[in-house]
């Protein structure tokens, strides 16, 4: 195809614009006509939005799906969760089976969430079924750690209210301030008696048909000090919270590994502690939820076809090996804090790129977003809804732990509520 990339973004960060300039792309004003736009999630609001927003033309794309707030906002993710499973669960599908307690066997991935102020009584009803319960609090809508504090005392929550009579927590009109409540995951998995988590990268290419891709570069970021579930520690974020936001600032942060281990020291070392087979299980178990959160989000997903998204997704792990999804970033941190993480973003770049341009070519929005094997980099295919449906109804289906489960006539449908099925 004639004629160079025209490129544009609003995030000045010399891992993209290295892969832009390598590639031969030509920079562009944002009032200039240019092909591929990264954008920060701001810019994606103005672009689709009814009063400001524009038409994209065939050769446009841009690295943001129109809501993906849906996913990527804590309240929202949560609220599409509880929906999918409610859904499954009316359909009476064996996704949505459950235990003799009540609870999920297979969806049962997200801690125990309430919206605030909305569900404050709900909350409360909880709190007093497990009072030695601790409980994380934070702000729909931010990131990096911010605004994020421990509870565990309904005074404490009280206080916080009163104390935040002046903002939103009264009006409910303002989604601004809204905060959501989670049960603390507080038996995590230590590795020298720190706390980690895991911060995985999701590239979705379409929703529907859903197509996703896992990136095999994650890593993990470990806390400076060491864990301790005593409540006179919860207000030591250096303790609690693995954001290098907030871990850079403790006199024990490392400047060389900047606190982070790579997905496959993490898989090495349980498998020489714990054995091949449960540390298998447990990446399995990771790779489900990831897919079933996408498959929560996908029917109200606007997959406009100008768009691909790079997600940050933050996995913790309980000392049982059971995965937590915690939260889903639309911008995960294109910043380095050590040389090996520039590479790891550099490369990050260049792969996502290959993909959603293919060949580096002008795009167009129209192809069939299915990249061949060898433009896929570091990225593996997580789950094609397409080849999961072409490969038959009578396939014998598995759940998440590789089970046969052999469902008959059960198709996955294009509505994202699927049965069963591999993710391979």
């Amino acid at each position: 195809m004639a004629g160079k990339v025209k490129w544009v973004t609003d995030i000045e960060k010399s891992v993209l614009i290295n892969n832009f300039e390598k590639r031969g792309w030509i920079q562009a004003a944002e009032n200039e006509d240019w092909n591929f736009y990264w954008m920060s999630i701001q810019t994606i609001r103005n672009v689709f939005s009814v009063e400001t927003g524009y038409r994209l033309s065939d050769d446009q794309i841009v690295n943001h799906f129109p809501n993906h707030y849906e996913l990527t906002r804590k309240d929202l993710m949560v609220k599409n969760i509880k929906r999918y499973r409610k859904e499954l669960e009316k359909e009476g599908s064996p996704l949505a089976e459950k235990d003799e307690n009540g609870k999920y066997i297979y969806l049962d991935f997200v801690p125990v969430t309430f919206m605030l102020p909305a569900d404050y009584n709900l909350f409360v009803e909880e709190f007093r079924k497990n009072p030695s319960s601790t409980w994380i609090m934070k702000p729909c809508g931010k990131a990096q750690g911010k605004g994020i504090f421990l509870i565990n005392k309904l005074s404490q929550i009280k206080k916080w209210s009163r104390d935040s009579k002046t903002s939103s927590f009264v009006s409910q009109s303002s989604s601004k301030e809204a905060y959501v409540i989670s049960l603390y995951i507080n038996n995590p998995l230590l590795i020298g008696g720190k706390k980690f988590d895991l911060r995985l990268y999701v590239l979705v290419s379409t929703y529907r048909p859903l197509r996703c891709y896992m990136y095999k570069l994650g890593f993990c970021r470990f806390c400076t000090v060491k864990y301790t579930p005593s409540t006179s520690e919860l207000d030591n974020m250096f303790v609690h919270l693995t954001n290098v936001a907030i871990q850079k600032h403790g006199d024990d942060y490392n400047h060389i590994h900047g606190g982070k281990w790579t997905v496959s020291n993490l898989h090495l070392y349980l498998e020489s502690t714990r054995g091949k087979e449960v540390t298998n299980k447990l990446f399995n178990e990771i790779h489900w939820i990831i897919v079933q959160s996408l498959k929560a989000v996908s029917p109200v997903m606007n997959n406009d076809k100008h768009c691909f998204e790079c997600y940050g997704y933050d996995i913790i792990i309980d000392d049982k090996l059971k995965p937590w999804l915690i939260e889903v970033n639309a911008s995960p941190s294109l910043t380095s804090s050590t040389a090996n993480d520039r590479i790891l973003k550099y490369n990050l770049i260049n792969d996502t790129l290959n993909i959603a341009v293919p060949n580096g070519e002008i795009p167009d929005c129209k192809w069939n977003k299915s990249p061949p094997k060898e433009a896929l980099g570091s990225y593996e295919v997580l789950y094609d809804e397409e080849m999961a449906q072409s490969d038959g109804p009578d396939r014998d289906l598995r759940s998440r732990s590789g089970q046969s489960i052999g469902i008959k006539g059960n198709r996955a449908r294009d509505s994202g509520k699927p049965v069963l099925t591999t993710w391979k």
